[in-house]
């Protein structure tokens, strides 16, 4: 869909776009062909879009794929989809696309599924982008997540520790995904342009899970009180939930200085330590 097709159907169907729900649509067929590219589609695969809009990477992921469930929080924009994919809905004579109209995380969260057969492709909502990839991170989740979004929140989803963009939301994802690839979007390719710059990140779901399911709640909580004062030692804000003597002795198995905080350790590192505190409650 050219940007002039866009514009003459928002024209015709008097569709004003709403900042709050973060309409901002991607129009250029470059970036949208390396959107799905970093997918790695094959007709076999089922494809989750969250957001899509007009539907110009609906098109593209349908021409690839045998199923895509696309949730859209517009009323508007799903009586446009339902008209432009006619064919393709189900039920139909050549079923591909569910349509669901709703808000997507709320979605996500009262749906709890298995959608590790799927694949997210999308360009989210960047108010609720961070929210809805870590509400699929997890060991059930997509084979893989692409998603566009604000460049910074893309930063942090690649980052390491020592890294200024490292945080809670780049722990929360990569305890199940790996990050490969992402490259930048330039805000022109957008209607209406976004006042951010974007990006599109593609995560891949770890073929081996690094905790078992029994500590994930265990790695939420500590990562979260870790980050919840960056420049405080993490062994200090740690003893606001363990015993001092514990948390002393399980920062000492690890290895971890007692001084450091919380954006100079590792991944592994937390894991380790999740893992010594989970042994040392069974024991």
């Amino acid at each position: 869909m050219k940007l002039t097709e866009m514009k003459q159907l928002l024209t015709e169907r008097e569709i004003q776009l709403t900042k709050s729900l973060g309409q901002n649509f991607l129009h250029d067929g470059n970036q949208l062909r390396r959107i799905v590219a970093a997918a790695n589609l094959s007709p076999p695969d089922k494809v989750l879009e969250v957001g899509p809009g007009l539907g110009p990477l609906t098109g593209m992921l349908l021409a690839e794929v045998g199923e895509v469930l696309a949730i859209e929080m517009d009323q508007r924009l799903i009586k446009v989809l339902r008209e432009r994919f006619a064919s393709r809905l189900v039920p139909g004579p050549d079923p591909g696309l569910t349509l669901v109209h709703a808000d997507a995380l709320a979605y996500l969260r009262a749906e709890k599924r298995d959608w590790s057969a799927w694949k997210l492709v999308s360009n989210l909502p960047y108010s609720v982008g961070s929210p809805i990839l870590v509400e699929l991170a997890t060991a059930s989740g997509p084979q893989c997540l692409v998603a566009t979004l604000q460049m910074e929140v893309v930063q942090r989803l690649a980052a390491r520790a020592g890294q200024a963009d490292y945080g809670l939301l780049s722990l929360l994802v990569q305890l199940h995904y790996q990050p490969r690839t992402w490259f930048k979007i330039p805000a022109s390719c957008f209607f209406p342009a976004p006042d951010v710059d974007s990006a599109c990140i593609a995560l891949d779901r770890r073929p081996e899970p690094l905790l078992a399911p029994e500590m994930h709640g265990a790695f939420v909580r500590i990562v979260k009180r870790a980050f919840s004062q960056r420049r405080k030692m993490m062994l200090k804000l740690l003893k606001q939930d363990y015993p001092a003597d514990r948390m002393e002795t399980a920062f000492e198995e690890a290895g971890l200085d007692p001084q450091t905080r919380a954006e100079s350790v590792g991944l592994e590192q937390f894991v380790r330590l999740v893992k010594i505190l989970h042994e040392g409650k069974a024991a």
